[in-house]
């Protein structure tokens, strides 16, 4: 009877671990499945029947990404745009998450927090010819500048929302006895506010980095010189008018998400604790 009793109790945490499995094995399939391809010789990966694993390792499709193409270029370009944008995202985030959970009073301040909700609703590929315009106004076409300004702004309302919800965490009453010891008020920010909403800024800081690392569409339509070009439109070099380099492909994409791999399994005690801090109060 008492082991009866304990299937019945066990049997829906063990339900729920065997789901949990599927999805995650659901999910990383495809993520093996290219870095399979990435190290598979050139005649298994065009066979009629492929296998999961591969009879042999080789480097040469890494070789190949490393040393023959613009891979590197476009390495460098992406670099330099997710750091100027994450950089920038922050600065301006971080003040305007600020004013908001502090002057929540100030009249039209509910109804921007509203119109930056709302932004995030229009789909990116609305804007593209309007933005495609207005860069082409400004000479800034086949620029990393296109997608530097491009990118902040789509990262900034967000990030502002998201530090809100660690500044409404910080006590108020913490900044008014620093003030009332006399410290002015962008020291009260920068050595009380900021220190404690760390967790805020990594998750905004990885989240604009992230968006910028993988975007597609912009970076694509604004930059056509090679040399400019940034890393995820530039995996379209690997794909032909009437052939696909699959093991070139699958190598320079797993090469691709190492950046954010590695930020992430980095800062993934900061990113749920932004997000878990963020959706309790903002």
């Amino acid at each position: 009877m008492q082991t009866r009793a304990r299937w019945r109790r066990g049997w829906p945490a063990l339900l729920a671990y065997a789901s949990v499995a599927v999805l995650i094995a659901y999910a990383l399939f495809p993520v093996l499945w290219m870095v399979s391809t990435a190290v598979k010789p050139a005649d298994e990966i065009r066979t009629a029947n492929p296998t999961f694993i591969p009879s042999r390792l080789t480097g040469e499709h890494f070789a190949l990404v490393l040393w023959e193409s613009n891979f590197l270029v476009y390495v460098r370009n992406s670099l330099i745009v997710a750091t100027t944008v994450t950089a920038a995202t922050l600065v301006v985030a971080t003040l305007a998450g600020y004013a908001f959970s502090r002057f929540q009073r100030l009249p039209g301040i509910t109804a921007a927090g509203a119109g930056m909700i709302l932004g995030q609703l229009v789909p990116g590929v609305l804007l593209v010819v309007p933005l495609y315009i207005m860069m082409n106004s400004l000479g800034l076409l086949d620029s990393l500048w296109s997608l530097i300004l491009t990118y902040t702004t789509f990262s900034v309302p967000l990030s502002t929302l998201m530090l809100k919800g660690f500044f409404d965490q910080v006590p108020v009453e913490v900044e008014e006895a620093a003030e009332l010891d006399g410290c002015p008020s962008w020291q009260v920010v920068w050595r009380i506010a900021l220190p404690l909403a760390v967790p805020g800024l990594m998750t905004t800081a990885l989240y604009a980095f992230v968006q910028s690392w993988n975007e597609f569409l912009f970076g694509y339509t604004f930059i056509s010189q090679d040399d400019r070009r940034t890393l995820t439109p530039g995996l379209a070099d690997f794909i032909g008018l009437w052939t696909v380099d699959w093991g070139s492909l699958m190598a320079a994409a797993s090469l691709a998400v190492l950046p954010v791999t590695i930020a992430y399994l980095y800062l993934q005690r900061y990113l749920i604790s932004g997000i878990a801090t963020g959706a309790t109060k903002g």
